[in-house]
């Protein structure tokens, strides 16, 4: 199976966000992919979260996520970017990713649940976190995928509970605040999850200078399938359940730990 990585430069023009994500949507078509993955905040992006995110926020059903399931069932493809939901409150947003499938229906939405209250960022002062902290997975052509979005990937129990519950390739859709030794560590911990859960992990990241850019996909033994460097592009890879399970087969952590996972 081939899946594609669509790293943006993504501002505050929804209309040419979207723009930017039905093109690179149309190459992974093109090339084959079955999934296409865009960052956290694919269709608004600021260096800093501010007051504005509420006010652009859409319901699911608005017409920015209409266009990306427009987009996915014109090109035939799944597809998943971070979009900004609204919330209860009209002060507060949901920091959101959405998976459609290739004839535009919803497959999932996750509500990013670890906010980024660090580095002198206070993401929950304009972003709600969701509610739910139950694993949010969806299929796509027989593969499960396992939705994260970026200060989730510091929280290995989130990684963990997704591969428990099924998911064989996490998206990590992110775009990861610059900083002394950040790209570094955001490279280490996309490896770190892949190997200790067995699964691919695709990281998809916002390219500089709002991001640190370095979209990757990493495979189960925690080997660099891809890397897309800076600039903002598309790249598709392939994937392959069979190398998740004799990863698992090679070394049966799940079956060897002693600690229970959590109930859910």
């Amino acid at each position: 199976m081939k899946i594609a990585l669509g790293q943006l430069e993504s501002g505050t023009d929804i209309k040419a966000n979207l723009a930017d994500i039905d093109r690179f949507t149309a190459v992974a078509a093109n090339h084959g992919a079955t999934l296409v993955a865009f960052p956290e905040y694919a269709t608004y992006e600021k260096k800093v979260i501010d007051a504005s995110f509420p006010v652009v926020a859409e319901p699911l059903d608005g017409p920015t996520c209409n266009a990306l399931a427009a987009m996915a069932r014109r090109h035939r493809i799944a597809l998943v970017a971070g979009v900004v939901e609204t919330s209860e409150q009209p002060e507060s947003a949901y920091n959101t990713l959405v998976a459609f499938g290739p004839a535009g229906n919803l497959l999932a939405a996750y509500r990013k649940i670890h906010l980024f209250d660090a580095q002198g960022f206070g993401e929950s002062t304009f972003i709600k976190p969701g509610a739910s902290t139950s694993p949010v997975i969806f299929e796509a052509e027989g593969v499960r995928f396992g939705l994260m979005t970026c200060y989730d990937l510091r929280f290995p129990e989130l990684a963990r509970a997704l591969a428990d519950a099924g998911a064989e390739v996490l998206l990590v859709c992110s775009s990861w605040v610059p900083g002394t030794h950040k790209t570094e560590q955001w490279l280490a911990l996309n490896a770190a999850r892949a190997i200790e859960n067995s699964v691919y992990v695709a990281g998809i990241c916002q390219a500089p200078p709002i991001s640190v850019g370095r979209s990757l996909l990493v495979n189960p033994m925690g080997a660099t399938e891809a890397d897309l460097g800076l600039e903002p592009t598309v790249r598709v890879a392939q994937i392959s359940p069979d190398v998740v399970a004799r990863t698992r087969e090679l070394f049966p952590t799940f079956r060897q730990r002693r600690l229970s996972p959590p109930a859910h």
